[in-house]
């Protein structure tokens, strides 16, 4: 993860005490060696921190709290840092440019880094434990009749790994207001784990107390495959076979390009559950999606509901918006930040979250419950409890 932006990183950490060291401090009276290393020791230290965290061959390291400790220096040392020095760069080119003295920049850039700090620190311990519960209504022509009112609760990129110390009571709440919603069908869309099924051990039990009437479906996402460990294929083939296992174990049914009917007296419906496309840290591009398998079996006349872990596979480009009239996915996590309804997720896909329609089909994309990082601002973890009615 860190080897994958480490120059930039790097750059990061160095250049706002460069601009400060240069601009602010050298002049200053009294600036002697003591103080220059203490202005210098958390940088040095940040840049170490890097360096050793980007030497690991796998996309987040085996104690990963030593990763979230990272994150969360960097959101309070670095990143206030680099928005001040910013902002007060900026500010001394336009004092140049007009000839004035008053330096504007600093003052901004000063109330940016608390903004910058108020949102790490909220966003990883207040923003990350909130859960909402969204309720919506999904309406159809093409529902049987006696799926009027099915209730369909949906979650989404549980990231279990994450739910570490006393994070864990954050995804006992979860399951806890997952059972309360009493939905006929439970569907889990993706990122069960961070990188490997061991992460699954400490919760196995608790995931296994999620039920619904017709039972939980569930899908594999990109961090349930091997796409996040540099390993052998054998290694690969074990931890994909481990989370299959443990999944099934719990209960849940898991869909690998496989369809199941779910009943109601005379009418039924057909879940369908795609695998995912999306390539891992090596740039590997696998093409797991098997439509006719996925497909096979089901007449013309079923009302499909189609699982995919990434939006992007619904787009017109594959034509899965044809196949169902209603499709759940996830993994976007709605970017984990949004600030007056701008998130950063927009600028790698046009399914962010929530609905979408095209050309009479409907997506619902959930903005996820938990994610690798456990942060949140302005997006919380969410469960979705869609109800189905006919037309």
């Amino acid at each position: 993860m860190i080897a994958r932006i480490l120059i930039p990183l790097l750059l990061l950490i160095a250049l706002p005490d460069l601009y400060l060291h240069w601009h602010y401090l050298q002049r200053r009276k009294g600036y002697n060696v003591f103080w220059r290393c203490l202005f210098w020791a958390p940088s040095l230290i940040m840049l170490a921190y890097t360096l050793g965290l980007s030497a690991g061959d796998n996309f987040v390291p085996s104690q990963i709290e030593f990763l979230f400790l990272y994150l969360f220096l960097l959101g309070v040392l670095v990143l206030p840092k680099a928005a001040f020095a910013l902002c007060s760069a900026i500010g001394l080119l336009f004092c140049k440019l007009l000839h004035r003295r008053q330096n504007w920049g600093n003052l901004i850039g000063f109330f940016l880094a608390l903004f910058v700090m108020f949102v790490v620190v909220y966003g990883g311990t207040i923003g990350f434990s909130k859960i909402e519960v969204n309720e919506m209504e999904y309406a159809s022509k093409d529902l049987p009749k006696s799926f009027d009112g099915y209730r369909i609760v949906l979650f989404s990129d549980a990231h279990v790994g994450t739910y570490t110390g006393s994070r864990k009571k954050i995804l006992e709440k979860a399951v806890k207001l997952i059972n309360e919603q009493e939905g006929d069908m439970v569907v889990f869309a993706g990122d069960l784990q961070n990188v490997q099924p061991s992460e699954i051990d400490p919760v196995q039990s608790l995931l296994g107390t999620i039920k619904a009437k017709d039972g939980v479906f569930s899908i594999l996402g990109n961090h349930d495959y091997a796409n996040y460990l540099k390993t052998d294929f054998a290694t690969e083939a074990l931890n994909e076979s481990l989370i299959k296992s443990k999944e099934r174990s719990m209960g849940w049914n898991l869909l690998l390009n496989e369809n199941r009917v779910v009943r109601r007296g005379k009418d039924s419906i057909v879940v369908v559950g795609l695998e995912d496309n999306t390539s891992g840290r090596w740039n590997k591009n696998p093409k797991r999606i098997n439509m006719e398998k996925a497909m096979k079996g089901i007449s013309d006349q079923s009302f499909m509901l189609m699982l995919v872990h990434n939006p992007d596979a619904w787009g017109p480009d594959t034509g899965l918006h044809i196949q169902a009239p209603l499709t759940l996915s996830g993994h976007t996590h709605g970017g984990q930040f949004r600030l007056l309804g701008w998130s950063p997720v927009y600028w790698k896909t046009p399914y962010g979250g929530g609905w979408y329609q095209e050309k009479g089909r409907s997506m619902y994309v959930s903005t996820g419950l938990g994610g690798l990082v456990p942060f949140r601002f302005g997006v919380p973890g969410e469960i979705a409890v869609i109800t189905m009615k006919r037309k």
